[in-house]
């Protein structure tokens, strides 16, 4: 038996020298739309590239070991990959989804539900009342969200995912904000990951993918047959440049959690901070089942200004390191206000349930230098004296 590769090795080198063409070390990309077929009736492995493709195929493979699955579909974009679980509940059926997850998943559900091809519950999943009563009315699926974006609330994976299969449920995790070089859903309890590709795992934002990996066989050949009926598969150049980011994974991702958790360490004992949302931290009512079923906390946090939009106005428009983006996951860092950018679709209303006020803004951590990172943020700060 062949010694298991640890995960750096599979994103590093997986595929790597496996060109039988020609010998290149870098596995090629293969643009065709159209493959030959070895006479008639003779359909290889490739015949048409919404179905099929080398490239894509090299990328799924190397996310499915990432993951532990047993096979990942390659969407388009992180939102289809959303839908393309959703695809798989069956009409009146019922979806259980975090309250305070991703205002474009917020409004893709209740954009579905509005249509009655399924109902939702938007609930607080660290509830255990409302998460027993919403299993209790027999869900097909739930949707977990953990950090949750952008309050950074953790749920025990293990523990949801056990009392989701006793009530005959599937659980789907998107796992974008740690990825799987720090957390594995699928060794949790989930039947399903998924990932907005254009985050951590492309990591230099250039490229818009997302991936959906499935713990059985029978649910990755189910979630790829619809994805090549509705043609949700993503282009083989995206996933080319994404195989090329994952190859540095690792490295970013352990360099930018770095940086992340001196950010929250400066912002906690800022005046003009009122709160600091990081899971790394020691406060953060989520620390200890982080620890448990992540291997590090990332490099995503919020926070909030108690000055409110007047505050948010003056420490964004005084940001030099940091930019005003929206998305995540890059070598450079990004700051947003949710509640006029990311999650601006979800009513005033819903976003002071899930906690989202005006006053909190999300940083996604980069590359830059700790120092220059720190500074920024002070003298940002600073204009609010």
């Amino acid at each position: 038996m062949p010694r298991a590769r640890d995960p750096r090795t599979i994103a590093a080198a997986n595929g790597v020298g496996s060109d039988t063409a020609f010998g290149a070390v870098t596995p090629p990309l293969h643009l065709s739309t159209t493959y030959l077929f070895d006479g008639f009736e003779g359909e290889g492995r490739y015949a048409y590239s919404r179905t099929a493709n080398p490239t894509r195929d090299q990328l799924a493979d190397t996310l499915a070991k990432l993951e532990g699955g047993a096979g990942a579909v390659v969407t388009s974009s992180g939102m289809a990959a959303v839908d393309l679980v959703l695809s798989q509940v069956e009409p009146g059926r019922l979806v259980v989804a975090p309250h305070d997850c991703y205002g474009g998943t917020y409004r893709l559900l209740a954009a579905r539900a509005d249509r009655r091809q399924f109902e939702i519950a938007f609930i607080d999943q660290s509830d255990p009342a409302a998460m027993g009563e919403a299993l209790g009315r027999g869900p097909a699926l739930l949707l977990i969200e953990t950090p949750s974006n952008p309050l950074m609330r953790v749920v025990d994976v293990r523990v949801l995912s056990s009392q989701a299969k006793a009530a005959g449920a599937k659980v789907a995790v998107d796992n974008t904000f740690l990825s799987p070089a720090l957390q594995q859903p699928l060794s949790l309890g989930a039947d399903y990951v998924i990932h907005s590709t254009t985050k951590y795992l492309n990591g230099h934002s250039d490229v818009v993918g997302g991936a959906v990996i499935a713990a059985a066989p029978a649910d990755v050949e189910a979630l790829a047959a619809w994805a090549n009926m509705t043609g949700v598969t993503g282009s083989p150049f995206d996933a080319y440049m994404t195989l090329r980011g994952v190859r540095t994974l690792f490295p970013r991702i352990e360099r930018q959690q770095q940086n992340a958790a001196a950010v929250a360490a400066f912002l906690q004992a800022h005046r003009a901070v009122s709160a600091v949302h990081y899971p790394g931290l020691a406060s953060h009512p989520g620390h200890e089942i982080a620890r448990s079923q992540q291997s590090g906390f990332g490099a995503m946090l919020s926070f909030d200004l108690a000055g409110g939009t007047e505050a948010v106005r003056k420490v964004v428009e005084a940001v030099q390191v940091f930019s005003l983006a929206e998305s995540l996951g890059g070598v450079e860092s990004l700051i947003a206000h949710p509640a006029t950018m990311t999650h601006a679709a979800m009513s005033p209303e819903a976003r002071a349930i899930a906690g989202i006020g005006d006053g909190l803004l999300r940083l996604s951590v980069g590359l830059e230098s700790e120092a220059d990172l720190l500074a920024d943020l002070d003298q940002a700060l600073g204009t609010l004296s």
